[in-house]
């Protein structure tokens, strides 16, 4: 049983958890690096019967699963990917499963970010590093509006820290009730007045057509010029253009961006050059105790798919 594993980049996938549970004939590749493109994907994937994947970093649409003739089994951590066309590979006989992956990481990285935000931090360890000492004035939390463009899991964690700090969170989203939001203490607002009203507004959308691009120059001009933008859910639903133009022309203070429309973001990328942008490299769910229960889970779906009893399954119906 051939098995590839993807897109370890930090080469920690083999010591996670224990592989050796598959027995002597599995044999495990691992792959670090990402794919440069379809070709180098089918070429480098065709004789595997399992795969096991990293969230979106690979993306396995029909044209590239009709390709791989051998493959049985296709783990995904998380229990959603929309990279994955799920239909073709049940055409395919494919089968599809998920693991669990813990939520709370990514809500600590959104607040690690706003801090960072507000109180300069990049800039000022760069300053210390390189000899000097601080440089600019910060910000505090304290009776600032915290805007949550959604208040589902995620966002609900978000939004208590902020309270705790002291300030005032509102938040918007299509289904978002009022109830809700009576239920955490969050003021209920329209979308505009979220965008208006908003210090530091954070993301936490799940991408779909209706959220892609939700966020663009009408959104971002409606923000207030000494607001921050934090995303550490999708890239594509900030329009990418319009945010570096809102960035360029400091028609918001500043921006925070965990996720991208391409990843990893090419190395020209016009993000990489912009002082009042903090970048990270989709690190939201990168935490040890999220990549072990996501590996731990994917060997027990492979030892439950060989045993005829699949867990997990995304394509079923």
């Amino acid at each position: 049983m051939k098995i590839a594993i993807l897109d370890d980049y930090l080469d920690v996938a083999l010591g996670l958890t224990d592989w050796q549970q598959l027995g002597s004939d599995a044999d495990i590749q691992v792959f670090q690096k990402p794919f440069s493109d379809a070709q180098e994907t089918v070429s480098a994937l065709r004789e595997f019967g399992v795969i096991v994947a990293m969230r979106e970093r690979t993306g396995f649409p029909a044209e590239i699963l009709e390709q791989l003739p051998e493959l049985q089994l296709l783990v995904t951590t998380g229990m959603r990917n929309l990279s994955i066309d799920m239909n073709a590979a049940k055409a395919q006989g494919i089968t599809v499963c998920g693991t669990g992956m813990l939520g709370y990481p990514t809500a600590e990285l959104t607040w690690a970010l706003i801090l960072a935000l507000a109180r300069n931090l990049t800039h000022e360890s760069q300053s210390m590093q390189e000899g000097g000492w601080h440089r600019s004035l910060g910000l505090g939390l304290k009776g600032k509006t915290l805007g949550l463009y959604g208040l589902g899991k995620l966002g609900s964690q978000v939004a208590k820290v902020g309270q705790a700090f002291g300030m005032h969170v509102i938040a918007w989203s299509t289904n978002l009730t009022q109830d809700r939001c009576n239920e955490l203490d969050v003021e209920y607002v329209s979308k505009e007045e979220l965008f208006r009203q908003s210090d530091f507004l954070s993301i936490h959308m799940v991408l779909s057509d209706r959220t892609r691009g939700s966020v663009s120059e009408k959104e971002l001009n409606w923000m207030k010029r000494d607001a921050f933008l934090i995303n550490t859910s999708r890239g594509p639903i900030v329009n990418e253009s319009d945010l570096l133009e809102a960035l360029c022309s400091d028609r918001i203070a500043g921006a925070a961006v965990d996720v991208f429309e391409i990843e990893p973001l090419p190395a020209d990328h016009p993000f990489r050059n912009q002082k009042n942008l903090l970048l990270t490299g989709h690190i939201g769910y990168v935490t040890r105790e999220n990549f072990t229960k996501a590996y731990q889970e994917a060997l027990e779906n492979i030892i439950a798919w060989k045993e005829g009893k699949p867990l997990r399954v995304l394509n079923a119906s």
